[in-house]
């Protein structure tokens, strides 16, 4: 299958729609959470501006685990009572942070990194990881994007095995 990112037009919860169909026409027919890690990732950093580390961090049963991004090389494991990620992961609850230097107990991955949204990834119930998105600009998620990357992070849940 080839695949060309398309620019996203009109209004911001218009452009989400356009994320979400590359989304599902990207995940379609697939089921291993590797492969469609590693494409969302690299859909999602090309697909939306002012990003500097998109990518997926999964739950090994006592903590997050690093997997496929794009962005600088990142911390490889996150405890559940630390960070953003970790907060998203331990409440099951999207962690919108305006600024993440105000956000105690933040791990510094990149230190270029001045906001975050961090969506938990839930499966029947079972913490499957997050999807992580850093910003080197203050306040860069709101509303609009939580809600669009919960509707991209739900495409890839839907699609596991």
């Amino acid at each position: 299958m080839s695949f060309t990112s398309q620019t996203l037009t009109g209004s911001k919860p218009e452009q989400y729609a356009q994320l979400a169909a590359q989304a599902r026409a990207l995940l379609s027919g697939e089921s291993d959470r590797i492969a469609n890690a590693a494409n969302l990732s690299a859909l999602i950093y090309h697909a939306l501006p002012d990003l500097n580390w998109a990518g997926f961090y999964f739950y090994d049963g006592t903590e997050l685990v690093v997997g496929p991004f794009q962005g600088l090389p990142a911390c490889v494991r996150i405890a559940l009572d630390k960070g953003v990620c970790g907060a998203a992961a331990r409440t099951r609850q999207t962690q919108r942070v305006e600024d993440v230097e105000a956000f105690p107990g933040h791990i510094a991955c990149d230190s270029a990194s001045r906001s975050e949204l961090v969506v938990p990834l839930v499966k029947h119930d079972r913490l499957v990881g997050v999807l992580d998105l850093d910003s080197p600009r203050l306040a860069r998620f709101d509303a609009e994007d939580q809600q669009g990357l919960e509707t991209v992070a739900a495409i890839f849940v839907e699609a596991l095995a």
